[in-house]
């Protein structure tokens, strides 16, 4: 049986740091668009299985009619546990794989959802396949539903906004498995591309002002070459990658069960 695919992507305009950034225009358009239109290329989904995954305050009310605009859908669960809101997510559309894609990335390249969906489908084994080695903000996951409907059967509710992930890279209770950048023009060492700060809306500006073209995707082969021909660009923003990584190790505080036994995922 074909397996039925989806997308889940967390947002909540509550931010402490930069708040309603998924609203805030970007070339003339929300910032979650931009991502929505990246996920929707994806080979592996339709727009109405791509699912933005935001809580039920009244504060997120908005994000609604922009997000159903563009084709997408909505649901609507916890407002600090993102596992629960993920399985709940998955269970009410009936997905058995699911690409993830953070909602502060708005440039999340779509190549490596398909390569990440590729690898996890043939592979039995795994519950979760990651991209690693791209510039900070540009990867995704590929995870498998049996494997989050095990995290959520095992992780202690509570807070998991920040760090969620962790449970299915760090606690062991899923094979894992990796896609590496494909060519070393898809690198980039310090280029961040996550928004979190004034800052990193200024940077998203300014490089979508460079390679914005309506109705075209630009990736990140386009992003880093740009980057490296204008490096002044990346030091709008790059530095608050130390405090971006502190504020998580700080945050994140994750437990699940192993028997009777409470452990805590490794940050």
């Amino acid at each position: 049986m074909t397996p039925r695919i989806g997308a889940l992507i967390p947002v909540r305009l509550a931010s402490e740091r930069l708040p309603g950034k998924a609203l805030l225009p970007i070339a003339g358009r929300p910032a979650i668009t931009h991502l929505l239109d990246r996920v929707c290329a994806s080979r592996y989904v339709t727009p109405p299985d791509v699912v933005v995954c935001t809580t039920e305050d009244a504060s997120d009310d908005p994000l609604v009619a922009v997000v159903e605009a563009a084709g997408a859908r909505v649901f609507r669960g916890s407002r600090d546990d993102i596992i629960d809101r993920f399985h709940q997510a998955a269970e009410t559309f009936g997905f058995d794989a699911v690409i993830q894609a953070d909602g502060d990335d708005p440039c999340t390249d779509t190549q490596y959802m398909d390569l990440c969906m590729e690898r996890l489908l043939g592979d039995d084994t795994l519950g979760i396949v990651v991209a690693e080695g791209l510039p900070f903000g540009l990867a995704s996951k590929a995870i498998r539903v049996s494997a989050l409907r095990t995290v959520w059967e095992r992780h202690v509710a509570g807070r998991n906004d920040t760090g969620f992930i962790y449970y299915f890279t760090r606690a062991g209770l899923c094979g894992k498995a990796a896609v590496r950048p494909v060519s070393p023009a898809h690198q980039h060492a310090t280029a961040r591309l996550t928004l979190d700060y004034p800052e990193d809306l200024e940077f998203f500006r300014a490089l979508f002002a460079e390679l914005h073209r309506e109705g075209e995707l630009f990736g990140v082969g386009e992003i880093v070459a740009l980057l490296d021909r204008r490096p002044e660009l990346v030091r709008i923003n790059a530095s608050l990658n130390d405090e971006y990584w502190q504020r998580t190790r700080d945050l994140a505080r994750l437990a699940y069960r192993e028997g009777d036994t409470i452990r805590q995922v490794e940050v």
